[in-house]
């Protein structure tokens, strides 16, 4: 199973491409692409966000279910989704831990 990740380029936010073709924040609201040739579809899409200066650098990444949520397979991807590993306090972790508060 593959998702489409990206940087944002207003803010260089790690994003992922949705279903509806909106680039999200969070890995958990990505689409997931299992044929090659939907996961085509989704790169093209990706790359008319690039033209249009929305995004930087679209790519498609491994993800598995866990716990019932989508987690990247390489620990790269995994620091991507949830921020940096020596600053808890920063990042789409902190995030999380603030609105489960």
């Amino acid at each position: 199973m593959q998702v489409i990740t990206a940087n944002r380029l207003t803010d260089g936010e790690v994003v992922w491409l949705a279903a509806n073709g909106a680039w999200v924040e969070s890995v958990a609201a990505a689409a997931t692409f299992e044929a090659k040739s939907d996961l085509a579809a989704g790169l093209e899409r990706a790359q008319a966000a690039v033209a249009a200066r929305s995004i930087v650098d679209p790519y498609e990444i491994a993800v598995n279910v866990t716990n019932g949520a989508l987690m990247p397979v390489r620990f790269r991807e995994q620091i991507r989704a949830l921020g940096p590993t020596v600053r808890l306090d920063l990042g789409k972790q902190a995030r999380s831990r603030q609105s489960a508060a």
